[in-house]
This record gives C-alpha cells, sequence and structure tokens, in this order.
C-alpha cells in the first residue's frame, strides 16, 4: 500500500473526507457531509505544495514530470469511470439527459466541468440527481489549480523575496471574492477556482511555513488536532444544504483539516493515531476512485428506483461502489502510478491527452445526436417525449431573464386574430404549461382566450420581482382594462415565490432575506392588490391552484424504468406531502373567495391525485414534463376544469 511519506493519517484524513460524501449523497442521514470535498481541497493543496516546495527547493523541479505525475493519477481512473458512465447512461437515460451527459463528458476532458454546472443554475435544468458527473466539477478546480499554481510557484520563489507573504495575500484575496460572490454570484462561489483557491491555499502554507523555532509541548498538539477534528464533525453534523456555502460557514472544515494536518505530523496525536488504523488508511487509499464512481452510481440507481432510494438499497449501493474503487484502484491506479503500464514522462502526457481528447469527441458526438434518441423505442420512448413541450406553450411564454423589451407575446384560441378575448390566462410557466387544456376548452366553448406567461414571474403586484416581470404584470393589468376582459385566470407555482425550492434555494423567494411569516405576509397582501386592480377593472378573477409537485427526479426516472423492464405505475407523490406545502396558499386563496363573489377558485389536484397518491404518470404517459410543470398530456388533462368556466361565467 503507499502512502505520502510516513503521513498514513493523510490517508485516513481521506477516509474522513470521502465516507461523508457519500453518506450525504445516498441520503444516510449526514446532511452536512458535502464539507468533505472542502477536506479534500486542503490535502490537495498541501501534498502538493510538498513535493513542488522540495523539489524547487532541491534544484530539480520539472513542469513536464510534475504535469506527467498529475496524468499518472488523474487521467486512467477518471477515464475508466467516463466510459462506464457513458455505457450506463446509453441503457438508462433519456436522449435530453444522455445529450447533457455529452456535454458533461466534453467539459469534463477539458477540465471545465465546473464551469459548465456553474452555469446550470439555468431554468429547465436537468434535476442533479440525473448529472452522472456533476461531482467531476471539484476535480476540474483542483486540475485547473495544478496548471496554474507551479507556475506560480517557480516565479514566486525565483523573483519575489517574501513570497510566502505573496501566497498569503492570494489566500486571502481568494476567501475575500468567496465573501463577495456568496452575495452577488453565489453559484460562482461553489464552483470557481477564485474562490474556491483560499482552500487549497490554506494546504500550500502549510506545506511551505517554516518549522517552529522552539519545539512545541505535546499537549499544543493535541488541543491544535483534537480542535480540528471537532472543527470538522461540528461542520459535517450542523451544516444542511440551506447552510449559505462556502462563504464563512466553510472556514470550520478548512482550517479543522489544516489544523489537524500540522498538529497529526506530531507522533503523540491521538487525532493522528485513530486516522491512521488500517481502515480508514484502506479508504483513504481509495477515496479517489472511490469518489469517481460513487456520483454515477447514486444516479443511475436512483433511475430505477421507483420511489427513491431506501436506506438499505443505498447501502448496498455504497459497498458496489467500494468494490469497483478497490478493483479501480487496483487494476487501474496502481499499474499506471507504479510506472507498469507507459513509464515515460511523453508516453503518459501524450497517452493522456489522447486519451482526453477521445472522451472529448465522444461527449461531442452524443451531444451532437441529440442523445442519440434512436436508442429508444416503445414506453420508454414515449415517457422520454414528454420531457420536452409540443403542443404550442413556448409560443405564449417569454423568458424572465430575457433583456428585450419586448413584452407582447401572446397565445390566442377559441375566435379569430382580432376577437376581443373573453378570458385572459395569465401567470408565469405554470400558466404556459395549462395551454393545451386551455386551447382545447376554449375551441370546445367557442370563446375567445388569451394565454401570456413569463418564466418566474408571479402575477403579483409587487416590487420585489424584477423590473422586467413589473412591466409584464402591469401590461395584463392594462390588457384587462383596455380589452375590457371580463375574466382572468391567475396561474403560478405560488409555493416557489414565497418558500423557495424544496432543497432550499430562494432565488426566486420574494423576500430573500425575510422570514417564511414575513414572506407569507408579503405574498398575501402583493395577491390582494393584484386582485384588487383586476376587480376594479369589471373582472373577475379565477384563482389556479398550484399543481401538484412530484419529488426530485421523479419524471426522469419514468424512462429508466421501462428500459429496465420495470413499472413505473407507483411512481408519483403522497398527497398528505404536498398538503403541508400548500397549506398557508390554499388557506389564503379560501379567505379570498369567501370574501369576494367575484373571486373563484380552480383546483387541478382532483385531476392528478387519486387515492392519496399524486401519480406522475397515467396509462404509460407522463403528466409532467419535469417535476413541477405539466407536460403536453398533463396540460391536456385540465380541460375539463376550463370548459365550464368559458361556457358560462357568472357575471358579478
Amino acid at each position: 500500500m503507499h502512502t505520502f511519506g510516513n503521513r498514513r493519517d493523510i490517508d485516513g484524513l481521506r477516509a474522513l473526507a470521502v465516507v461523508p460524501v457519500l453518506l450525504f449523497h445516498f441520503g444516510l442521514g449526514l446532511n452536512g457531509g458535502f464539507v468533505g470535498v472542502d477536506v479534500f481541497f486542503v490535502i490537495s493543496g498541501f501534498l502538493i505544495t510538498s513535493i513542488i516546495f522540495r523539489e524547487i527547493s532541491a534544484g530539480r523541479f520539472s513542469f513536464v514530470d510534475f504535469w506527467a505525475r498529475r496524468a499518472r493519477r488523474i487521467v486512467p481512473a477518471v477515464t475508466v469511470v467516463v466510459l462506464a458512465t457513458l455505457a450506463f447512461g446509453w441503457i438508462l437515460l433519456t436522449p435530453k439527459d444522455y445529450a447533457e451527459l455529452g456535454r458533461e463528458v466534453r467539459y469534463q476532458s477539458m477540465f471545465m466541468s465546473n464551469l459548465l454546472f456553474m452555469r446550470q443554475d439555468g431554468y429547465f435544468d436537468s434535476a442533479s440527481d440525473f448529472k452522472p458527473l456533476l461531482h467531476t466539477w471539484s476535480l476540474a478546480v483542483e486540475e485547473q489549480y495544478y496548471i496554474f499554481f507551479p507556475l506560480l510557484m517557480v516565479l514566486a520563489t525565483r523573483y519575489v523575496r517574501h513570497w510566502r507573504w505573496l501566497l498569503l495575500g492570494l489566500l486571502v484575496l481568494s476567501f475575500g471574492l468567496n465573501i463577495w460572490a456568496m452575495k452577488h454570484k453565489p453559484e460562482a462561489a461553489f464552483f470557481l477556482l477564485p474562490m474556491r483557491a483560499w482552500e487549497l491555499l490554506c494546504g500550500a502554507m502549510l506545506a511551505v511555513a517554516p518549522a517552529p523555532k522552539r519545539p512545541l509541548t505535546s499537549w499544543v498538539y493535541q488541543t491544535i488536532s483534537l480542535s480540528g477534528f471537532a472543527a470538522v464533525v461540528l461542520a459535517m453534523l450542523s451544516f444542511d444544504k440551506t447552510t449559505q456555502f462556502p462563504g464563512w460557514a466553510a472556514l470550520l472544515p478548512v482550517l479543522g483539516t489544516t489544523a489537524m494536518i500540522w498538529a497529526n505530523g506530531h507522533p503523540a496525536s491521538w487525532v493522528g493515531r485513530f486516522l491512521s488504523i488500517k481502515p480508514l488508511v484502506a479508504i483513504g487509499l481509495i477515496s479517489y476512485s472511490l469518489y469517481l464512481w460513487h456520483w454515477p452510481i447514486h444516479v443511475y440507481a436512483n433511475a430505477i428506483s421507483a420511489d427513491g432510494i431506501s436506506d438499505p438499497e443505498a447501502i448496498g449501493w455504497i459497498l458496489l461502489a467500494a468494490a469497483l474503487a478497490w478493483l479501480s484502484w487496483r487494476f487501474v491506479e496502481l499499474p499506471f502510478r507504479e510506472r507498469r503500464v507507459l513509464a515515460g514522462r511523453k508516453p503518459i502526457l501524450i497517452g493522456g491527452l489522447l486519451t482526453l481528447a477521445v472522451l472529448a469527441l465522444m461527449g461531442q458526438a452524443v451531444r451532437s445526436n441529440e442523445g442519440v434518441p434512436q436508442r429508444l423505442s416503445g414506453q420508454a420512448l414515449t415517457y422520454a417525449q414528454s420531457r420536452e413541450w409540443g403542443a404550442g406553450q413556448m409560443d405564449c411564454f417569454l423568458l424572465g431573464s430575457k433583456k428585450s423589451k419586448d413584452l407582447d407575446k401572446l397565445c390566442q384560441a377559441g375566435g379569430s386574430a382580432d376577437a376581443v378575448p373573453s378570458h385572459l390566462i395569465w401567470g408565469d410557466s405554470h400558466a404556459a404549461a395549462l395551454w393545451p387544456g386551455v386551447r382545447s376548452a376554449a375551441e370546445q366553448a367557442r370563446t375567445p382566450v388569451w394565454l401570456a406567461s413569463m418564466s418566474g414571474c408571479a402575477p403579483l403586484v409587487s416590487t420585489a420581482t424584477s423590473k422586467r416581470c413589473q412591466d409584464f404584470n402591469a401590461l395584463n393589468v392594462e390588457r384587462v382594462r383596455a380589452q375590457k376582459i371580463p375574466d382572468v385566470t391567475l396561474a403560478a407555482r405560488w409555493s416557489l415565490y414565497i418558500y423557495g425550492l424544496e432543497d432550499g434555494n430562494k432565488s426566486n423567494v420574494l423576500l430573500k432575506h425575510e422570514s417564511i411569516p414575513r414572506n407569507e405576509a408579503y405574498f398575501a397582501e402583493a395577491l390582494k392588490v393584484q386582485i384588487g386592480e383586476l376587480r376594479a377593472a369589471g373582472a373577475q378573477v379565477w384563482l389556479f391552484k398550484e399543481v401538484p409537485q412530484q419529488r426530485k427526479g421523479s419524471i426522469e426516472r419514468l424512462s429508466s424504468l421501462a428500459r429496465v423492464g420495470l413499472s413505473a405505475a407507483q411512481v408519483g407523490r403522497p398527497a398528505a406531502e404536498l398538503d403541508a406545502r400548500q397549506a398557508f396558499i390554499n388557506q389564503l386563496f379560501a379567505t379570498l373567495s369567501e370574501a369576494d363573489p367575484g373571486v373563484h377558485l380552480i383546483d387541478p389536484k382532483p385531476l392528478l391525485c387519486e387515492g392519496g397518491l399524486c401519480r406522475a404518470e397515467v396509462d404509460g404517459h407522463s403528466l409532467y414534463k419535469d417535476e413541477d410543470h405539466l407536460s403536453d398530456l398533463g396540460g391536456e388533462k385540465m380541460q375539463p376544469l376550463f370548459t365550464p368556466v368559458f361556457r358560462a361565467t357568472p357575471r358579478i
């Protein structure tokens, strides 16, 4: 077994990093396990800088040697995992998700996957649980660091007298960028090297720090080591997805790891002895391969689990990841690192570059062929096709982030193009999803209907939304006044603007830095004002309740289950879960309706939920485009809700 010198505790520290990551990802209770990645960053910064500094000091540092060693360490194992991921993705992923995997492969092959995932906070991106190479963002950060840091060290040690102060200054600058980005660009703070470099530089500073002039007493090492261990464990136990991270919070695991690496070098350290026990060292040795394998396994296991991965299943999948990691370490990593394969510098560098180029071309081919839809047939293809809108929804749909001032985009049905509308459907993307049913009902009732929608824009009178959203909402009120539209339906993903996403993302919450009660009160007032404007314009108001939301990954799972011959009939969400999240909104809507005979309610739940389960599919067809937007069929299924409204609406 190969360790870093005599620092077996560092291999054990790798185990302390990777195991919590696995437990976190597989949902086995360690909500802050994601900080294991930060532990890895500090370890990498320390080890890499130790090697570079030692060789520079000895006058034998070579960029070619350094990058050849990195190629031996990184490329073989990641190549095997990427190829396996592509192979199983061919079987399990929908064309949309497989095309996305192709793009992930291409970016990872260029050491740029962190840039890709940073940009994927956008609209309609596939769920994280169906991004098989999402975890490579941290590898990309390290790989970028390996490209630039050796050059910095060579130049700094040669031309800067107090070069350690330069490194410290860069560390402070990077940490400052991290704090700034948490407020202005949180996705950049999480994914980008400039905002993460300080974590690697903490390890680097430790590697180049001069030894103490006087030996310290044993209790100093014990105290610092125990404190560092406690800090990392505390972060793992107390952090969760809602923690503002990295930001200031990252200091806890980063400084804790730094403290352990420094203090555990003392032979009497209790923590160092614990981390040096054989089981932890063994896990540490395979930690790179284990990290590589665990996430694709999680993604594909999730894809073929009708109701998500249970705890016993999670343990089984982790054991599989461990077995594959050992095989990968034994038969892929070691032969290359021990120079039994491609022994020379040039062969490994050329071979590594060619391998990455081939992977990039493979990824681009998958992407260019739109995920190779020919792979799918029958039931799997039917489910996959539901992932795209094809019934005119986008004709009614404006992007909230678009800088264009043009807001005049409408869908019309039930009458001639110049017919005065009798009904306006207005809201965010959930309103657009209703278009198939709205159009059918309008044509059946021969009632002219308009539909206008904008992504992420609730139909409310609120200064907390974007200027574009405010202008869009004001335009719709003016349409009602000018056209004397007698009926207006407001439809939206209402809970999004009060509580945010269920994973803790609050980017769409109206008052992002306020409490839930404050947001509820603000939302209620904004909706009342909006209704008041419409009632003053002479219109009746119909409040369309929120469509039941499926669990994350449920819709992607349908096609995967069909591919392996498993039933998707029970894929869905208990209605009780949804009722809890909608309780305040439902009560508010009921109160508004009771207070004004011109305010009515439309509830889609009875059409989508039966026997306590809100199903994701019916008769082999998906009702959803993703976990919260109705598919073409789901939208069409809403027709019975609108037909009686369009045919005969009581006038107030």
